[in-house]
């Protein structure tokens, strides 16, 4: 007995969309390319979805909840110190799908979202959000446990280590050969003791 499940035609236009809004970008995307490249219809992606808007919103929620489940775990995990933590945290943060425009997926659809779509561009906002209060309650963690500085401002830390993770994706993918998400990532290490 064959238990292969299909891939329904709703998940093969998220796919699909998902894939063009990042390499192509939001905003030139139309939804006869995403029908051309997925071979789902017209028909059928507007039955699951009624606007190319709720689309893009679909595919950031699906994006922030996975990476916030995998943000969860790795902060939840008391047993290893803080910065080991943090430091597996920012990895994750990095190794985010390097083919976008903007090095970032969540910045590349960002910035490619119009400014009427205010829920979509919300959202994202929300995710970096979230993002901040984590780094800020590891870096309060840390300071706690004596890892780190109890000098350092942990809300102001913690909007470093985010902008410093963020823009570095960006200047590690308008230049690919650069190590200056790496050298920041050292330096920013060093600024924690």
């Amino acid at each position: 007995m064959n238990t292969k499940t299909k891939t329904s035609n709703r998940e093969i236009a998220l796919q699909t969309a998902a894939s063009l809004f990042l390499s192509k970008g939001y905003l030139v995307t139309s939804m006869d390319d995403i029908v051309a490249e997925s071979k789902v219809s017209k028909t059928n992606i507007y039955y699951y979805f009624k606007s190319k808007e709720e689309l893009l919103s679909t595919i950031i929620q699906r994006m922030t909840d996975q990476y916030e489940a995998l943000i969860a775990q790795i902060a939840a995990q008391a047993e290893q110190p803080v910065t080991d933590r943090l430091m597996r945290l920012m990895q994750v943060l990095i190794e985010q799908d390097a083919d976008c425009l903007g090095g970032c997926p969540f910045l590349t659809l960002y910035t490619q979202t119009p400014k009427e779509a205010g829920e979509v561009r919300e959202q994202i906002s929300h995710f970096f959000s979230r993002q901040l209060t984590v780094l800020e309650q590891l870096i309060t963690e840390g300071i706690a446990a004596n890892e780190f500085s109890s000098k350092l401002p942990p809300r102001q830390m913690a909007a470093l280590i985010l902008s410093t993770v963020e823009g570095g994706l960006f200047l590690q993918h308008a230049n690919p050969e650069s190590t200056i998400l790496q050298q920041s990532l050292h330096a920013l290490a060093s600024m924690l003791k």
